[in-house]
């Protein structure tokens, strides 16, 4: 009897996977640890860094530095758990936002306007710990790789969506555009709540009235039949 391969880890699962020595099976273990990612995150989100302490986890969590150390060898450990499930969250919600506003909107300018507020403001809640991700990521392929494949299945699964309106796209390079003007999209929004960049690199006042003209530019693009 033939079997079906394995399905190969990605990059996010491995990281979680290989982040926790021990994993709690249930009951006030399990209660603990997840005391432990949360304090850890909540940590990230308020000082925009990983600077703090083991020690800061412990009191934040009430949870001892004994048991930190039973779940997870290091801090770098701890940082790599609380990472991989933000990614993994982002790139769920992130689809079911995308999802969501395909099958509100009859037509693909309809889409492209929606999809850019609609994006907009769910990375705008992602955005402080992003920034905390990538900040390491830069300088960490652990994080890096992890980081690249969630913005792979983002991108992908948003072009899946545009693809409903295929037929307005007057294109036989169809994906491609598709592609190209989501990474104008990301770059746009990027720097406007300063991922990648300094927090105070965005300009409110300047994208509110830049926010409807990429729309526009969006839409012309994919309309152009070239």
């Amino acid at each position: 009897m033939s079997t079906q391969p394995d399905a190969p880890t990605s990059h996010i699962e491995k990281l979680s996977r290989e982040a926790v020595s021990r994993k709690p099976r249930q009951g006030r273990s399990l209660a603990s640890f997840e005391r432990m990612l949360s304090a850890t995150r909540d940590l990230m989100l308020d000082r925009g860094s990983e600077d703090f302490t083991l020690q800061d986890v412990s009191d934040r969590g009430n949870v001892s530095i004994g048991s930190i150390y039973l779940r997870f060898e290091s801090k770098d450990r701890l940082l790599y758990a609380v990472i991989a499930q933000e990614l993994q969250s982002v790139v769920e919600n992130e689809a079911a936002m995308v999802r969501a506003v395909a099958a509100k909107c009859r037509n693909l300018k309809e889409f492209l306007t929606t999809y850019i507020d609609e994006y907009t403001e769910f990375m705008r809640g992602h955005s402080q710990m992003l920034r905390v991700i990538m900040q390491r990521a830069a300088i960490d392929p652990l994080v890096s790789a992890p980081g690249k494949e969630a913005a792979y299945m983002a991108q992908a699964q948003t072009i899946e969506a545009m693809m409903s309106f295929r037929d307005e796209i007057l294109s036989d390079r169809a994906v491609m555009k598709a592609d190209a003007t989501l990474q104008v999209i990301y770059a746009a929004v990027a720097r406007q709540l300063g991922l990648g960049v300094s927090p105070e690199a965005g300009d409110q006042v300047g994208w509110q009235t830049l926010r409807p003209e990429l729309a526009e530019m969006a839409y012309a693009y994919l309309k152009h039949s070239a």
